[in-house]
């Protein structure tokens, strides 16, 4: 589909209504466009200015979920726009989609992992995220991590070790 003027639109009226000031960018005195020129808005994304220039002049097939993430926030672009530039490049390629985002509930083990924690028997096994959160563990793991779990609902290691007393009797080195 070509959606080349559609994608021109939107991102120039976008650009347009972000003053320098508000960036953080000096105003200067000889200003041609309202709002920020398009190599502010490459500099702010991290691109190079001739890419954003095809991406502004509706070349948005191609452009990698990652490189249109970091143009929504160097525009402020709300959640509904951001949502409206992903569907833009999808409709120009179908391969530019907008990263996952994931629910805000909380995430649970399934009981086959649980089992799979549980048959380790000769020690300690757990699973935690990047975050550090200890997400499931083994009988052994509780007892080892005993300090841990003590300390907050949903265990972590590094609030653990940096925030609990406990770490210092814990971690004696």
């Amino acid at each position: 589909m070509d959606n080349r003027g559609e994608v021109r639109d939107f991102l120039t009226t976008r650009r347009a209504r972000i003053t320098p000031n508000s960036v953080g960018l000096p105003a200067g005195t000889n200003r041609r466009v309202a709002g920020l020129r398009r190599s502010e808005v490459a500099a702010l994304s991290g691109v190079s200015v001739e890419y954003y220039t095809r991406i502004e002049r509706g070349a948005i097939a191609g452009a990698s979920p990652e490189v249109l993430d970091a143009i929504a926030r160097a525009l402020r672009l709300d959640e509904a726009e951001r949502a409206h530039l992903f569907d833009l490049a999808h409709a120009a390629s179908p391969v530019a989609r907008p990263p996952r985002r994931r629910a805000s509930k909380g995430w649970s083990p399934h009981r086959s992992l649980q089992w799979a924690l549980d048959a380790v028997t000769d020690g300690p096994a757990f699973v935690r995220n990047g975050r550090m959160d200890i997400l499931a563990a083994n009988p052994l793991a509780r007892a080892f991590y005993r300090s841990a779990f003590d300390a907050q609902q949903q265990p972590n290691f590094a609030r653990f070790t940096f925030l609990d007393e406990r770490a210092l009797e814990f971690y004696p080195d």
